[in-house]
């Protein structure tokens, strides 16, 4: 799984899964620090990455684009540490890959994990 990791969050996290064999970026390396939320999904559409924030922002956005990638990854409500979130993510991202090449928005929430496929319709 390929990762384009948000300014929302710590370059840790793309280094931390980089050592974990995943292909991750952060826009700060790529130069989109500065780019808008449609740059970012543009980028991560290209080259079929995982975007990964903390930017509630990407939700709202890929519920109106109705379509099925790319996938994102929310960190709500948890602990803001990097180490932690990089944690989290680890321990968790074997049982959710099929989920995330799939499309969906995957939110880390507390202590649990909400899971909503994508394209996201107006039943849901």
């Amino acid at each position: 799984m390929k990762f384009l990791i948000d300014n929302a969050l710590s370059p840790i996290l793309a280094a931390g899964l980089n050592e974990k064999g995943y292909d991750a970026v952060h826009v700060r390396n790529i130069g989109l620090a500065s780019a808008s939320d449609p740059e970012i999904f543009e980028r991560a559409s290209i080259e079929n990455r995982i975007i990964i924030s903390a930017d509630t922002d990407f939700g709202t956005l890929l519920a109106f684009r109705k379509s099925s990638k790319p996938s994102f990854i929310l960190f709500r409500q948890t602990d803001k540490h990097p180490s932690a979130q990089l944690k989290l993510l680890l321990s968790k991202i074997a049982s959710l890959e099929k989920d995330l090449l799939s499309g969906s928005i995957v939110v880390f929430e507390d202590k649990r994990i909400r899971i909503r496929q994508l394209p996201i319709s107006r039943e849901d």
